[in-house]
């Protein structure tokens, strides 16, 4: 995505997975609004969560205010909260001046995270195993 808004990457974003695989609801924020981006989307995937950037209409409210709409929009949150821990872990700033560095950090950024999940859910299972032997004891 170098030197493109997010609005501009979600059509072709949509024709290269949409061919591959089946999806049932797609949230984005409201970086990726675009009316034609929605009105396409809608044609392809049967739930589209995508506020609207800018005050809405009445019927953009209305939109906006669905049961289902709201459900998968506090869903989008988890996908917030991964994108804020990987920049706890280095992506937020990148001292080299280059893109082959970036993509070096953001890798190393990436394996940093899941380096983590994978300690936490060890670290679970090990107090799992203790409970465990504690209650046989």
């Amino acid at each position: 995505m170098n030197h493109q808004s997010d609005s501009e990457i979600v059509l072709a974003m949509a024709d290269r997975l949409t061919s591959v695989v089946k999806i049932g609801t797609w949230s984005f924020d409201k970086g990726y609004w675009h009316p034609d981006n929605r009105a396409l989307l809608e044609t392809v995937v049967p739930d589209v969560i995508m506020p609207k950037k800018g005050k809405c209409n009445q019927a953009e409210l209305d939109r906006e205010h669905q049961k289902v709409f709201k459900k998968f929009r506090n869903r989008h949150s988890a996908v917030e909260s991964n994108i804020h821990s990987l920049e706890t872990r280095g992506v937020s700033c990148c001292p080299d001046r280059s893109e082959k560095n970036f993509n070096r950090y953001v890798a190393l950024a990436i394996c940093a995270y899941n380096l983590c999940c994978i300690g936490r859910k060890l670290q679970a299972d090990y107090k799992r195993k203790e409970l465990l032997l504690k209650k046989t004891a």
